[in-house]
């Protein structure tokens, strides 16, 4: 959360001329609710599966860029799908930053709490080892503009395309 999925990827999507989606964005279209709901009615493993059917939809588009919620990952099925389907990228950056990054956002159920840095301390420690065992590319996004980080991962995926096709 706060890692700049969404806004990196839009902007990289355009940098590549693809298209961009968002599995938390595609959920809520389907659905005709928002992610909070979800979880309020559902609960996580409610809207766990809900994103491992929508990423199995997802990665079967060719040509295009696309963000998931951080804890996709934690189901060995989504992270077999990601290794299969793309590129992966792994959007690194702290836990300060992504405090200053979602301090003002009421649609993040996960951080509905009294403590969001324990939450984001602790889902970083459980996550942060399937993240990196998974990612083709990883760049920390701390302090960084979008753009930046877009160009210098259009960049790395240009490199990385080029290498698989040699």
């Amino acid at each position: 959360m706060g890692s700049g999925k969404t806004a990196v990827g839009r902007q990289l999507a355009r940098e590549l001329k693809r298209d961009f989606l968002d599995t938390d964005v595609e959920i809520e279209k389907r659905t005709g609710v928002d992610i909070p709901f979800i979880f309020e009615k559902e609960g996580e493993a409610g809207f766990r599966e809900r994103e491992r059917e929508m990423l199995a939809e997802l990665a079967q588009r060719r040509n295009a860029v696309i963000a998931t919620g951080g804890g996709i990952v934690l189901d060995a099925d989504n992270r077999r799908q990601l290794a299969a389907t793309g590129i992966v990228v792994f959007l690194r950056t702290t836990v300060d930053e992504q405090l200053k990054r979602t301090r003002r956002t009421r649609t993040r159920p996960l951080l509905l709490t009294d403590d969001p840095r324990k939450v984001l301390s602790k889902l970083l420690e459980e996550r942060q080892p399937l993240y990196e065992s998974l990612a083709d590319i990883a760049i920390d996004t701390t302090g960084k503009r979008v753009k930046r980080v877009a160009s210098s991962l259009h960049k790395l995926i240009s490199e990385k395309l080029a290498a698989l096709q040699s």
